[in-house]
């Protein structure tokens, strides 16, 4: 009996996007002694491992296996820990974060609500009896006490187990201590609300008090027996969380942080190193000031160390702000018409590199992410490289095209490196310039090749990733014009044209399936200069404008037929796609909108009002760019176009009131459409058989709205 090859969208599916299986989450020791990171033992398992290679011998080893410590038992998070997860996007189970004391000797991790510790160089772990269910345990520089988290107290335990006790216990329900807000996790990229003093005597721990936000509801109309959750959500407009900073010793003492909270209510970055006073970069409201901040930690008082202002909006980045060995305050910043590195006061780099993140910081150089910036000589599309930054100059570590990232400590760098030609990503450890081990990866290979072309298209050169089918003719003369599927994300914050394998897999599917796929990454996605990432201020129409702009240019150089043109997209995507079939009828004869933010005063504030302003003082912004408002709907009603809307009924991210309401618009204004709820599915989609599924669903819709067989 032969086994039905198992599809393509089910091992997607399975294998979490064929992540599952690749090393990630590495630290290095300052010693350079070792390397410690995650790993799952297959491509199809989801509980990673604490691993430990160490570097005189390039040998691995499991410093915690979650299997062993539960002894089989299964895994329980507390919906705090879920919510987490989300705001991560963490799909893994099992071991899924981790931190270290300074020395990289003691790791501390959660695991189904339990604390556990591991001594790295012994390889052994345990487990500490505290209170449940912990979240977010962190080790003190010195490794002899560990903070955490439950039900909103900030407690403090030995290393070895002894001395558990409450450092901090919220006043009311609606207070917790030591945790990130609703924004700061989504928005800000800040998931934690606590951080060690060098000294390992006391901690900067924030407050945060969710009374004034409003409370929203998510139910499971499936299961009409269960009491919908509540969650508190700020939506633009509203009221956010009411976030305060304390300095809490271990022996109880307390101060608070002062600053102008009124004037810069976001507490959007904390760094506290040995080399300076602590370090805040607080913002304003409307995000277009903001202030680095050193910190008293004796009396709470603050002074300000740099201001910064924009006419649009200043963005955070990786990294940034810290302090150099010497004292320096490092951050990046738009500065003269590019994205720069800034030393002190004095920029390090220029218009021909846009940086995007500081990955580590030395006496002797900056380590840094970037990408071409717009006065680059021969820009590569799609390229991230790792570039050592000092006074001196500028150096290009990675040489190879694709994107890159890494981790470096006491002269060890870990190299992460996704290409075109290999799939997922290869890790090597560097020492010296030279090559001393290399991380496996257990990921599955996909089994699939992206016959993927990266390029521009139109006047603004705009990012193009064009993918064909893979049995399609070669050098054809007279080339038949294949469907077109646009798949975008096409947002801030979310580049698809990205020279990387696996980045393109699902893209390649649906070309197999026939047709041309595009990808575009217009106005408004990183990777160029400021002035391309802020050309959606106060309008995101302009994003479609840029698809449209693409697909035309492209059309002249490759067999795209124009008269059957389909588009689909999740999140940021999902709203693209059903823009372009209600705006432009006329280009777009179909979609599939995926969890689509409708209407932008459902969304929250961090992200929206950076980008829409407030839709108090600014309501026609809103109007212009939302899917459900008179603006909105405003496109011809003839003709009428296919569209599928997918929406998880569990998402408290974009919550599904954004779907239907776009779908009550339409009823009302008599334009058909198709509904899909995933019952019990939030922002992400990690269930199995919904995830592959959805993929056939699609497919099946578009080729059936496009005519093609």
């Amino acid at each position: 009996m032969t086994t039905e090859p198992v599809s393509f969208p089910r091992r997607h599916a399975r294998t979490q996007r064929f992540t599952l299986g690749a090393p990630r989450a590495f630290t290095v020791a300052p010693d350079a002694s070792r390397v410690v990171f995650l790993r799952s033992d297959s491509g199809t398992d989801r509980a990673n491992s604490l691993w430990v290679l160490d570097l005189d011998d390039r040998g691995e080893r499991v410093a915690a296996d979650p299997r062993t410590l539960l002894g089989g038992a299964m895994e329980h998070l507390s919906p705090e820990e879920r919510a987490r997860r989300e705001r991560s996007r963490e799909g893994g189970a099992g071991i899924v974060g981790y931190a270290t004391d300074t020395a990289v000797e003691l790791a501390a991790f959660a695991l189904s609500g339990r604390l556990f510790t591991a001594e790295l160089r012994a390889g052994t772990a345990r487990e500490l009896p505290v209170p449940g269910p912990v979240i977010d345990p962190r080790p003190s520089p010195d490794g002899r006490h560990v903070a955490y988290v439950t039900g909103g107290v900030l407690r403090v335990v030995g290393a070895e187990g002894d001395g558990d006790r409450a450092l901090a216990e919220p006043e009311s329900e609606s207070v917790a201590y030591g945790l990130a807000e609703f924004v700061a996790a989504e928005e800000m990229d800040r998931s934690r609300g606590f951080w060690w003093a060098p000294e390992s005597d006391r901690l900067l721990v924030a407050r945060v008090d969710d009374t004034p936000v409003g409370r929203w509801w998510i139910s499971d109309p499936a299961r009409p027996d269960r009491e919908p959750a509540h969650v508190r959500y700020p939506a633009a407009g509203t009221a956010n969380a009411d976030v305060r900073l304390f300095v809490i010793g271990l022996d109880g003492t307390r101060t608070e942080v002062v600053w102008d909270r009124a004037r810069y209510p976001y507490l959007a970055r904390v760094h506290w190193s040995e080399a300076g006073a602590p370090l805040l970069l607080v913002q304003a409201r409307d995000q277009r000031s903001q202030l680095y901040l050193a910190v008293d930690p004796a009396s709470g008082a603050t002074r300000m160390v740099h201001a910064d202002e924009d006419p649009t909006w200043l963005d955070l980045f990786p990294g940034v702000p810290c302090w150099s060995p010497s004292g320096q305050l490092v951050r990046i910043a738009d500065e003269g018409g590019a994205r720069v590195l800034a030393v002190g006061e004095r920029p390090l780099t220029g218009a021909q590199l846009h940086v995007r993140a500081v990955l580590d910081v030395t006496a002797d150089d900056v380590l840094v992410t970037a990408s071409a910036g717009e006065e680059a000589a021969d820009p590569e599309t799609g390229e991230v490289h790792v570039y050592r930054v000092n006074e001196l100059g500028v150096e290009r570590v990675t040489q190879e095209a694709g994107v890159h990232s890494a981790v470096r400590a006491g002269g060890v760098t870990v190299l992460v490196s996704a290409t075109l030609d290999r799939p997922g990503a290869r890790v090597r450890v560097m020492q010296d310039g030279e090559q001393t081990a290399v991380i496996a990866s257990r990921a599955e290979d996909p089994g699939l090749s992206p016959r993927v072309t990266l390029t521009q298209g139109g006047a603004h050169r705009i990012p193009c990733a064009v993918l064909m089918p893979t049995d399609y003719p070669r050098d054809t003369l007279a080339p038949t014009p294949l469907p077109v599927l646009l798949d975008p994300y096409g947002g801030p914050h979310g580049p698809r044209v990205v020279a990387a394998h696996n980045a393109h897999l699902t893209s390649q599917w649906f070309a197999d399936q026939g047709f041309a796929v595009v990808v575009a990454d217009g106005r408004g996605t990183p990777g160029r200069s400021p002035a391309w990432e802020k050309a959606v201020h106060h309008d995101f129409t302009v994003t479609l404008d840029d698809q449209i702009e693409a697909l035309h240019d492209l059309a002249k150089t490759h067999p795209l037929d124009l008269d059957r043109v389909a588009i689909r997209g999740w999140s940021y995507g999902g709203y693209l796609a059903a823009l372009a079939v209600l705006r432009r009828p006329d280009v777009f004869h179909a979609g599939v909108a995926g969890a689509p933010v409708t209407d932008w005063r459902l969304y929250d504030t961090h992200y929206t009002e950076r980008y829409l302003g407030d839709p108090a003082t600014d309501p026609e912004t809103y109007a212009k760019s939302s899917l459900v408002t008179d603006d909105g709907l405003s496109a011809p009603a003839e003709p009428h176009r296919p569209l599928m809307i997918v929406h998880g009924l569990a998402d408290d991210n974009v919550v599904v009131a954004h779907a239907l309401r776009l779908s009550s618009a339409l009823l009302a204004a008599g334009r058909p459409h198709e509904v899909l709820p995933l019952s019990g599915v939030t922002h992400m989609t990690p269930q199995e058989q919904v995830a592959e599924n959805l993929l056939l669903l699609q497919v099946d819709f578009l080729k059936r709205s496009l005519g093609v067989v």
